[in-house]
């Protein structure tokens, strides 16, 4: 699998900040609306990756998921995480430290 997932020092800094709260973390980006179309972060297993999601890459040995729905507009796409001033999404650990993940992207060059 090719790792099409990167991270600013900022979103680096961050998820260092949150694995020695909570332990180790995966991402998932599931599309739609609201939170759904932010990365969220949960605490590994607490959150049932099902056969439709997808798996994009790692952040530091944090897996990142995205929606199969989601994949398919998105797969030829390198996706950027960064961490920006803000409130996290409602259910993702970054919510309440005055900072969250956002996702950037760049198109990948495919042969």
């Amino acid at each position: 699998m090719e790792n099409q997932v990167e991270a600013t020092e900022e979103a680096l800094q961050l998820l260092k900040e949150i694995v020695a709260e909570h332990g180790p973390v995966i991402f998932h980006q599931s599309g739609g609306c609201c939170d759904g179309s932010s990365p969220m972060c949960y605490a590994e297993g607490d959150l049932i990756i099902t056969d439709h999601d997808v798996l994009m890459g790692d952040i530091n040995g944090s897996p990142f998921y995205i929606g199969g729905a989601q994949y398919e507009a998105w797969k030829h796409t390198r996706l950027i995480i960064d961490a920006i001033e803000g409130g996290g999404g409602m259910f993702s650990l970054d919510n309440g430290r005055g900072k969250r993940f956002l996702t950037r992207s760049d198109i990948c060059i495919t042969d």
